[in-house]
Parts: structure tokens; sequence; C-alpha cells
């Protein structure tokens, strides 16, 4: 089974604007509320391909007793620890000439209700995937990621991270199966700016050397650089196309590329796979659903 795992899921309130004009009251086009949260995105982009998956996490409120009906809705099986107090977030994401988020900060999540996620994974075992990704509340140390790695690790447990700076890096000990930085999350490692698929393959390659089996780097409309676990160098160029909505997309893509691998059994498709999700994704205002991903797949 593959899980996902979400610490502070939200609502999106997704408006769309022909121009954002800061301090006038303005009237959106349209108006959008989906479920968000690296994790969910990549349970519902997963489900989307007909992949089963549970996304794991935590509600709060009514907000998010919203986020699971909708979530299951959409078809997406959840296992959510439901906290006491406070609500699960609601964000505002504005798609203009630019997009714009303001992120809420979500509820505090209690030491108790740590111990009762932490329990969830050590059920787990060498057939299943755990896909950690996203940011962690302020309530929660920020060793959560390094303090899972080592509990699933011993039950031989692939482990996908798609973090930023100290999340990812932590993580990297326990040799996870996959990590997916985009290249400014791959340069704020080193320090140093990736803007070229010469410049991924180089810092990808660092990034294996301290610990992790595939290196997946994804670079926006430049397309993404993988490194497996043999040190072999896959590039792809994203398929054109209108940008229309860019939030998920790089959740999409380790959705295409995990999806792509347990059908082909083969790094390069999966590539592929995760290249045309985080495409299709971009190029539509919603998760890219299966037929557009396979659509710009065949394409390739």
């Amino acid at each position: 089974m593959i899980y996902t795992v979400t610490f502070n899921p939200a609502l999106d309130y997704i408006l769309e604007l022909d121009k954002l004009e800061i301090g006038k009251i303005q009237k959106s086009k349209t108006e959008l509320i989906l479920p968000g949260g690296k994790g969910i995105n990549v349970s519902t982009v997963l489900t989307n391909l007909d992949i089963s998956n549970v996304a794991l996490g935590y509600k709060a409120g009514f907000v998010g007793e919203e986020i699971e009906r909708l979530l299951k809705e959409m078809g997406v099986n959840t296992d959510f620890i439901k906290l006491e107090n406070g609500n699960s977030r609601i964000n505002v994401k504005i798609s203009a000439e630019d997009e714009t988020a303001i992120n809420a900060n979500g509820p505090s999540i209690g030491t108790d209700k740590i111990l009762e996620l932490l329990e969830k994974f050590k059920k787990l075992t060498k057939d299943d995937f755990l896909i950690l990704s996203g940011s962690i509340p302020t309530s929660i140390n920020d060793d959560i990621y390094e303090k899972i790695c080592s509990i699933v690790k011993d039950q031989n447990v692939k482990i996908i991270v798609d973090a930023t700076k100290n999340l990812l890096v932590q993580s990297l000990k326990y040799h996870p199966f996959l990590i997916k930085p985009n290249n400014e999350e791959l340069g704020e490692i080193f320090g140093v700016d990736i803007h070229t698929k010469e410049d991924a393959c180089i810092y990808g390659k660092k990034l294996k050397d301290m610990g992790a089996q595939n290196v997946l780097v994804s670079m926006g409309k430049i397309g993404a650089v993988l490194i497996d676990e043999n040190y072999n160098e896959y590039f792809l160029k994203s398929p054109e196309g209108k940008r229309v909505n860019t939030v998920g997309s790089g959740d999409s893509m380790v959705a295409g590329f995990l999806a792509g691998y347990l059908k082909y059994n083969n790094y390069f498709d999966a590539l592929k796979m995760g290249v045309s999700a985080g495409t299709a994704s971009a190029l539509s205002k919603f998760l890219a659903t299966k037929e557009e991903i396979y659509k710009l797949f065949n394409n390739f």
C-alpha cells in the first residue's frame, strides 16, 4: 500500500482575477474550493491514476471535516487523526497575472497526537511506500521526518521525501527510495543557483552521495532530471502549453513517477509519467486527471 502524510491539510480557496490590485475591493471571475496539502495532492493524483493509497494526517473542526468529505467524494481513502481544538487551514490562492497565496498556520498538534500518528507507521511493511511531503506546523519539532524514517526504515518501507532543506537532508541517512527537490530547493541546500540540467545533475549526485537512492529534480518549464540508483542520468523536457495553475504540479510529479515505476518497472518510463503528471496539472485548473496525464505521456 502507498501512504501519504499531510500534517497540515487545508481547504484551498482559489480565486481567479484578471489583475490583482492591492488596496481595492475586487470581484473574482471564478471561485473554487479544493482539499489541499502536498500529501493530499499526491494522494489525489494517485487515485486519479487508479493507484490505491491512503492519506494520513490530521483534521480539526468543521474545516477538517469538509476536507475529509471532499476527499472521500473524490475517491481518496483517508485515515486522519481528529484534533479536539482549532480548525484545519483555509488557504487563499489568487490566480491573476502572477500566482499569489496566503497560507494559514493551522491548529496546534499535541505530543499525544504525534505519538498516535507514529504508532500507525509501526504497522507498515516492506511492501509499502510512505510519502513524506511538505512543511510541518510550528507545533511539531523539525526532526519529525527523521523520526518517521527511523521507525519505518527498520521495516524496509520504501520512503519518498519531497520537502525543503533540513527536512529533506535529515532523511538522507535513512536512504530514501526517492527524494524530489525542485531546482530552487536543491540550490538552497548547497548555497548555489541551479539553472540548467547540468547543474541539477551535479548537485543531484551529491544528494545521492549523501544517501538518497534516486534523486528527481523538478525544474518547472525546463523539465526534470533523474539520477537513478546506479547514477544513470535522465532528462525530459516539459511538454509545451500554457501554464494555468502550478499549485500541486510538483506533487503530481511525485505521484506520476511512482505510478509509472509501479506500472512499467523502469526509471525512464517512471520519469516520463512523472513529467506528464506534473505538466498536466500545471496546464489545468485542477490536479491532473488520468486522461490528461496519458495524453501527454503517449505523445513523448
